[in-house]
C-alpha cells in the first residue's frame, strides 16, 4: 500500500551568490537576516521558519533564479531604512493584491550577486 506524500512548509532554501564574504556581509549586516553558521561554500541563515542557505556555483553555467519574500511589519519603514543602506530597489512597496481583510504589498531588490529579493508586507484593511 502506498502512502501519500503531502509537503507542507519550506525548511530551507538555497540561493547561489558569487562571492560569500559579501554575501555574507549583505544578509548579515545590511538587511538584518541572523546568520547561523557556514560550511565550506555555503552560508547559512533563520529567516523566520525558513532556513536560508547561500552557496557558491557548483559550475560556471549555474543560473541564478530563485526569489526571496522576506514578510515585514512595516514594508514603508523597511523599504526606507534599507535604501537608505543602499540596497537597490526595482521600485517603491506597490499594491499587489486587495484582499477581504488585509492588501499584499511588495517591494523588489536584488542582492550584489543579482539575485531578486522583494519586501512583502501584508497590510489591514482599513475601510
Amino acid at each position: 500500500m502506498m502512502t501519500s506524500v503531502k509537503l507542507s512548509s519550506i525548511g530551507q532554501i538555497a540561493v547561489t551568490v558569487r562571492d560569500l564574504e559579501r554575501a555574507k556581509t549583505f544578509y548579515r549586516d545590511t538587511l538584518g537576516v541572523p546568520f547561523l553558521f557556514e560550511a565550506p561554500g555555503m552560508l547559512f541563515f533563520q529567516a523566520g521558519d525558513v532556513r536560508l542557505m547561500l552557496g557558491l556555483p557548483e559550475n560556471e553555467r549555474q543560473q541564478f533564479a530563485s526569489v526571496l519574500y522576506f514578510r515585514v511589519d512595516d514594508i514603508n519603514g523597511a523599504y526606507h531604512e534599507l535604501k537608505g543602506k543602499g540596497v537597490p530597489f526595482t521600485h517603491e512597496p506597490r499594491l499587489i493584491h486587495r484582499g477581504p481583510s488585509s492588501d499584499l504589498w511588495l517591494a523588489f531588490f536584488t542582492d550584489p550577486d543579482g539575485n531578486t529579493m522583494a519586501l512583502m508586507g501584508e497590510v489591514a484593511r482599513r475601510d
